[in-house]
């Protein structure tokens, strides 16, 4: 009796069952075609996708090559504050302050650096004169001094109420400045001669030559 009952329900429920079975499979193949013309219409932007991962991971290792050579650009330029004239010295100390900031973009490290770069490209084709108060060894704390600079090279400071006068030059230790005992007149003069004060003339001041050029083979 239960075998006739579960057969007899079995009749009952299959043609129930297999029409089931039938939509879910009609709706599979649906959802396949569906999923094929997907990714058929998408290939493009896929491979498109792929590409731009790529140029992604190309331009971040760039991105990182130029960032490491930026801080050795900085460092380089934090060295070279030593050698620099005091005045140029103390005019970039506001991009010295931005250029040491651990958090600067690489954008912005590299727009503080050419700036600085410039600045001493500009300071270094043009004669400068002014006052500047300066720390001279055996002076006795700082003074405030007539200073000529040629460039990134030399430079003479004056002290008129002593009648002293100094060379300064980039040395071992940084910007140094060297005294003149015999060349104060020479040396006021020169700035006479630049500041209209004199009429023009030639003036022997004394420089050193940093880098002589070498001698040719004989």
């Amino acid at each position: 009796l239960e075998t006739t009952r579960l057969e007899s329900e079995w009749l009952t429920d299959r043609p129930l069952l297999e029409s089931t079975v039938d939509g879910l499979r009609q709706h599979a193949a649906t959802l396949e075609e569906k999923r094929d013309h997907v990714k058929a219409s998408t290939a493009r932007d896929r491979d498109e996708t792929e590409t731009m991962k790529a140029k992604n991971h190309a331009a971040g290792e760039d991105l990182s090559e130029v960032d490491s050579r930026l801080r050795a650009l900085s460092k380089n330029l934090v060295e070279l504050r030593l050698s620099l004239p005091p005045r140029l010295s103390e005019a970039l100390d506001l991009l010295y302050r931005s250029l040491g900031a651990a958090e600067l973009a690489p954008g912005e490290r590299m727009q503080v650096a050419m700036t600085m770069l410039n600045r001493c490209a500009q300071f270094n084709r043009t004669v400068t004169y002014g006052e500047d108060v300066l720390s001279i060894d055996g002076e006795g704390g700082k003074k405030s001094l007539e200073v000529i600079y040629w460039g990134l090279s030399h430079a003479y400071a004056l002290d008129r109420a002593a009648s002293k006068a100094w060379y300064g030059a980039p040395g071992p230790k940084g910007w140094q400045w060297e005294p003149l005992p015999d060349k104060t007149w020479a040396v006021a003069q020169l700035i006479a001669v630049y500041s209209d004060r004199a009429d023009p003339s030639f003036v022997s001041v004394p420089a050193t030559l940093g880098n002589p050029v070498a001698e040719p083979a004989k």
